[in-house]
């Protein structure tokens, strides 16, 4: 049984490390030049680095995502791959029997057209019975990680969640287009109003003193406030490359979501 992951983020990378862990064979879609913040924790970056591994598991990147044969050899190393595919015409040929949407695009999106025996939507976006049959919460408080076989996830507040004392402020965003230049690499600690990088001349500084958690890939094309980084102000540089408790309880949804039905248990590992 093939799980199909669209998006591979640090979310949906908790995700696929635990379905991997738990023998599924996992593969993710994206794109040409993924946005993943959290590059240290996100499977994406196989698709800039070629192949990466993240606590102990390897992603490699397959430019093609026809190419069967280039998957099947990366399935049995037991490593996940990779695809450039946003737009996800891997359903047609890989044929996945779960597709989990994990872009975090957190707006409604298209219903799969192809036939998927469970598609699962992971937060703001998904309403079981329109674009999904079930969905996953992701925000924090007591319903995260719940499956739901009803209704919506709830709204997107535009809010990031708390770390330590802080909310919007540990996001960092661009001032200006254009791509950024790093100066500070992600694991540093960081003092308040220290230089991370720039971006078109203007520059990029640290809130406040923590640990830069994440950092945009520098070949990204930047538009004025979006999202670049993540500063962390409990000021551990593990939690940089360890995937969050956030995203291991949004997987515990998933998993449940796919033991939930009986139809599948039978080849979930064939």
């Amino acid at each position: 049984m093939i799980v199909l992951i669209r998006g591979g983020g640090d979310l949906a990378s908790g995700v696929a490390l635990r379905l991997h862990r738990a023998g599924l064979q996992v593969v993710i879609t994206e794109l040409p030049q993924p946005l993943a913040v959290r590059r240290l924790v996100s499977f994406s970056e196989a698709i800039y680095a070629g192949q990466f591994t993240l606590e102990g598991i390897t992603a490699r990147r397959v430019d093609d995502p026809t190419d069967t044969l280039r998957i099947l050899q990366i399935y049995t190393r037991g490593q996940i791959p990779v695809l450039v595919d946003p737009g996800a015409v891997a359903i047609q040929n890989l044929h996945p029997t779960v597709v989990i949407d994990a872009r975090m695009k957190k707006q409604p999106v298209e219903l799969i057209r192809s036939p998927v025996k469970l598609i699962i939507g992971l937060g703001p976006g998904f309403t079981v019975g329109e674009n999904c049959h079930a969905v996953v919460e992701t925000k924090r408080g007591h319903m995260l990680g719940r499956a739901l076989w009803q209704g919506s996830s709830e709204p997107d507040t535009g809010i990031p969640d708390s770390v330590g004392d802080h909310r919007a402020e540990r996001v960092l965003r661009s001032p200006a287009e254009g791509t950024l230049a790093p100066i500070a690499q992600i694991c540093d600690h960081l003092e308040e109003g220290q230089l991370i990088g720039e971006v078109s001349g203007q520059p990029v500084n640290a809130p406040f003193r923590g640990v830069l958690r994440g950092l945009i890939h520098p070949s990204v094309e930047l538009a004025p406030g979006m999202k670049i980084g993540d500063v962390d102000p409990r000021d551990d540089p593990r939690y940089c490359t360890l995937v969050s408790d956030k995203s291991l309880a949004i997987a515990g949804g998933v998993i449940e979501a796919i033991l939930s039905r009986p139809e599948l248990r039978k080849s979930l590992w064939s």
